[in-house]
């Protein structure tokens, strides 16, 4: 009984000196029907463009083959070449799980660690917590709204560390903030 204390102790006492925050990226389920749509739009459109090209219909439905292909065919074709591009591109980024990452605040080294996952390589940022001079919230409504936590750091300009994507509510954000400025000790702007 008394290792088993001990154990919780010293995971309380890490969970004092280190918050972790896990970051979701873009493997959402409407970034999946979204790529999904767009790759069935785009085969449909190079298929309907074959098939006025060759003569056949290749698709169920309608009368493709009886398309003209010089303008609407080749169009077509366009179309879907350019839908299948696009498809391609939210592909990658859902299998990357772009802007995924993690915000790691560690009292033992006294750094925040911040990754995330780009396109091409990692973003990966360490800043020194005793240059944090606060934790602000960022609400911003009508047709562009934005909710996110940002810090306040000596020097620099706020640094947003909260997911990008649909706004979060307003409660939520509040307590991911607080939770942030209790840990850290600073004190929470813009409510």
């Amino acid at each position: 009984m008394s290792t088993e204390s001990k154990l919780s102790q010293s995971e309380k006492e890490l969970s004092d000196l280190v918050l972790e925050q896990k970051i979701k990226g873009s493997r959402k389920v409407s970034n999946y029907l979204v790529a999904s749509m767009i790759s069935i739009g785009g085969i449909g459109f190079l298929l309907a463009s074959c098939s006025s090209y060759v003569g056949r219909d290749f698709l169920p439905l309608g009368k493709p083959s009886t398309l003209i292909f010089v303008p609407q065919g080749l169009v077509m074709g366009l179309y879907g070449f350019a839908a299948i591009l696009l498809a391609l591109y939210f592909w990658r980024l859902i299998s990357i799980d772009y802007g995924s990452g993690v915000n790691r605040f560690d009292k033992n080294k006294g750094v925040l660690f911040l990754s995330r996952k780009g396109l091409f390589k990692n973003i990966e940022i360490e800043i020194p917590i005793n240059e944090i001079k606060a934790v602000k919230l960022d609400v911003r409504e009508g047709f562009n709204p934005r909710r996110r936590v940002s810090l306040r750091i000596k020097g620099r300009k706020d640094l947003p560390i909260s997911r990008v994507g649909s706004p979060k509510p307003l409660l939520d954000l509040e307590n991911e903030g607080a939770e942030i400025a209790r840990f850290l000790g600073v004190n929470l702007e813009g409510i």
